[in-house]
């Protein structure tokens, strides 16, 4: 394997580690506050995708209309997710998981056909936005700038998110509901408010992530569960309820991936599960997480 080959796949990883890291760190977020397993993670950035590509559609003709789409199209979703936890899963809290993943479950068919039904089955693209289309030279090989905008992006959401739980007002009381809900609620925190803001932080993420994504890929129906098991496969990897884990795991799994797939494609869909086996089996609780 040249040089040229190994920038390439190590650019393209990096890459698809960053948008992995910014969904997988939204489910890492509501699982680690909520204790939820959210399994329509996936679908609801799957619907981002298609809001991105019908934004972008219906504003053609107006330039920048990409940027447009990605303010709106994660806030859609996250509006999405605060009707889902207010009307449905804040009902189920305190009742065993299994509840939880059968109620989540189902909402990925329920999402999935109303993608079907809206956009149909055909695969849909959205151009690379503007100044992103272009390409750097680096080691006298080019690599699209999007990709690098990704990585920004990524980092930017990882102190973003970093800096709002610790050293603000909102982290530190959610952080508080995380520790110990009937204190909180004892001290007067509206904690099924501060549940919904999380959840809705969730969706968030998982629309931006959506959204980020069409210029580098299609858009198409069966896109969340390939991505919901990857970042499960994240969660595990970083520790469960980690956002650093969740960065860290990322990365790892996206370099992993692109690799194995330039050595053996036939067993691509394979090395992530590799690779979450070996990390338990000298951390079963993750690479950032605590042991019980």
């Amino acid at each position: 394997m040249g040089t040229d080959v190994i920038l390439r796949q190590l650019m393209s990883g990096l890459s698809g580690g960053a948008i992995l890291f910014i969904i997988a760190g939204g489910l890492a977020i509501i699982f680690g506050t909520l204790n939820i397993i959210n399994l329509a993670h996936g679908s609801l950035y799957m619907l981002a995708g298609f809001l991105c590509f019908q934004i972008t559609s219906w504003l053609s003709s107006v330039s920048g209309n990409y940027w447009i789409s990605l303010l709106i199209a994660p806030l859609v979703v996250a509006l999405v997710g605060g009707i889902i936890e207010v009307f449905l899963i804040r009902r189920i809290y305190n009742v065993h998981m299994l509840f939880q993943l059968v109620l989540t479950f189902a909402l990925i068919f329920v999402i999935q056909d109303v993608v079907r039904f809206i956009w149909g089955t055909r695969l849909y693209s959205v151009s690379t936005p503007w100044p992103f289309g272009t390409r750097v030279a680096i080691l006298g090989l080019k690599f699209p700038i999007y990709q690098f905008f990704l990585i920004v992006v990524a980092i930017l959401v990882f102190f973003g998110i970093s800096a709002l739980m610790h050293y603000t007002k909102l982290g530190r009381t959610v952080r508080a509901v995380t520790a110990n809900r009937d204190m909180a609620n004892a001290l007067g925190i509206n904690v099924p408010m501060i549940y919904t803001v999380v959840f809705m932080l969730g969706c968030w993420l998982a629309g931006l992530a959506g959204t980020l994504l069409p210029p580098m890929s299609v858009v198409a129906l069966g896109k969340d569960m390939d991505v919901l098991i990857n970042c499960f496969i994240v969660v595990v990897i970083g520790g469960l309820g980690s956002l650093p884990g969740a960065f860290i795991g990322a990365m790892i799994l996206g370099v992993v991936t692109s690799f194995g797939i330039a050595v053996l494609p036939r067993m691509a869909i394979a090395f992530g599960f590799i690779l979450m086996a070996i990390v338990l089996i000298f951390r079963p609780y993750g690479l950032m997480g605590r042991p019980d």
